[in-house]
């Protein structure tokens, strides 16, 4: 299993889809630790409307209310200050050519996908280079075994059936484990960031993490994935 396979499964999985995000993980993105709070910020559709109008306060209202959200996700995977700021400024970049034509339904998702794949690029680059670091192997040896191998899938199954697969396998389970799932293996934080996130132990994180890494294997299994 390599990034590239990880990412693409877990891109097309439920992290892709803003229906599931908001069926799923509300409280993730709109309540969660990342976003800034203590001042009041712009609504999601008045930032929008300002990259439409060409408005150069696009980026700044974008930095202000996701500036850190942003930096948590790229950090996760760079462990770089240089190269998490080289990430946002690009990912403000491709907002801004991108928006239009594009009206993002939910802006922190969209926001998190450019960034998220910015820094797995530069991490691609890097593990090419022979550099390794941030928890992206924490997070690879963790998922072996419980997603299929690239070889396999392509034999047995698509990418887009496996995402259906674990969107089906998340739904069926509590709301705090599917949240601790995703700050796991989306945003990529540390066992220790999500004890004090959740107020729980690292031990309880890892025993939950396991526990659903186990029952998606036998979930997975049960639906004819050949793993």
């Amino acid at each position: 299993m390599d990034i590239g396979q990880i990412r693409n499964i877990l891109y097309l999985s439920f992290f892709c889809c803003f229906v599931t995000w908001q069926l799923f993980f509300p409280c993730i993105i709109d309540e969660g630790p990342y976003l800034k709070r203590k001042e009041i910020q712009m609504d999601d559709n008045k930032i929008i409307d300002l990259y439409w109008k060409r408005s150069e306060n696009a980026i700044s209202e974008t930095e202000k209310k996701y500036g850190r959200y942003c930096y948590h996700i790229s950090f996760n995977i760079l462990h770089n200050n240089q190269d998490c700021e080289e990430c946002i400024n690009d990912t403000y970049l491709k907002a801004w050519n991108t928006i239009p034509p594009k009206y993002p339904k939910q802006l922190s998702t969209f926001l998190g996908k450019i960034v998220r794949n910015l820094s797995l690029d530069l991490y691609d680059k890097y593990t090419a280079e022979k550099r390794g670091f941030g928890q992206v192997p924490l997070v690879l040896d963790e998922l072996e075994g419980c997603i299929p191998a690239a070889s396999r899938t392509e034999q047995a199954i698509d990418e887009f059936a496996l995402a259906e697969l674990l969107n089906h396998f998340l739904a069926g389970i509590k709301q705090e484990q599917r949240s601790i799932f995703v700050q796991r293996y989306w945003y990529l934080n540390s066992v220790r960031e999500i004890a004090e996130n959740f107020g729980i132990s690292e031990s309880k994180v890892k025993m939950t993490l396991l526990r659903i890494r186990r029952r998606l294997k036998q979930f997975l299994v049960e639906e004819g994935v050949y793993l």
